[in-house]
């Protein structure tokens, strides 16, 4: 496939490294270490249920939504550069 100035398989790798990327993103969003009993945003109590089922959990269903909303839209890396900045 010809892909210009590109070497030969530089998409793929692109491909890889940003699969790479975002799982060391989840991973490193994975809680650790022991669950707390109270949120450690808000302080309301953790049901013992979610700090069984979540090992590690900080935060409350509630304040964990509006974490996973913030993060959620939150951009991404973009590796793909426009035409326009690969002639400059």
């Amino acid at each position: 496939m010809a892909t210009g100035w590109a070497r030969d398989g530089a998409v793929q790798d692109q491909i890889d490294a940003s699969v790479e990327d975002a799982v060391e993103l989840a991973r490193s969003r994975l809680p650790k270490g022991e669950s707390l009993t109270h949120c450690e945003e808000c302080g309301a109590d953790i049901p013992e249920a979610r700090r069984k089922a979540i090992t590690g959990v900080r935060l409350c269903v509630s304040c964990q939504q509006q974490l996973d909303q913030q993060q959620a839209s939150q951009g991404g890396v973009n590796r793909r550069a426009s035409k326009d900045s690969q002639l400059r």
